[in-house]
């Protein structure tokens, strides 16, 4: 049995999955186009701060979190009509979590490259 390595699986997931710069997820954040969604750990946004505006659902959560049953989609949180665009700390576990909500059914999905630290230098504000 092959395992795979983390790269490879995040490498085949950017092979199938929609990668927005930056400041192409600004714009969409700023024409109010998009639900950003950082799934970052608890402990990396309370010791980085978070994007302003942005829904936090962490990694392992997320699946549950963005089903048209969840709380967060029946109270309007999350628009499954807008564009579902997340990061992380640098853009691998984002990558590989597009990948996952593709495969769930959703069509509007897209990460970020480069993740909290390439967007702080880009613009967003961080509360």
């Amino acid at each position: 049995m092959k395992i795979k390595s983390p790269q490879t699986l995040v490498q085949e997931a950017l092979n199938s999955i929609k990668t927005l710069s930056p400041e192409e997820a600004l714009e969409k954040k700023e024409n109010n186009g998009c639900c950003l969604i950082d799934i970052r750990d608890l402990n990396e946004l309370e010791a980085n701060g978070r994007i302003e505006n942005s829904i936090h659902i962490s990694r392992g959560l997320l699946e549950f979190s963005i089903h048209p049953e969840s709380p967060y989609v029946k109270s309007g949180k999350i628009d499954l009509n807008k564009e579902i665009i997340l990061f992380c700390a640098a853009g691998g576990r984002s990558a590989l979590a597009a990948k996952t909500l593709k495969e769930m059914g959703h069509e509007k999905v897209s990460h970020i490259d480069g993740g909290f630290s390439l967007m702080v230098n880009k613009g967003f504000k961080v509360v």
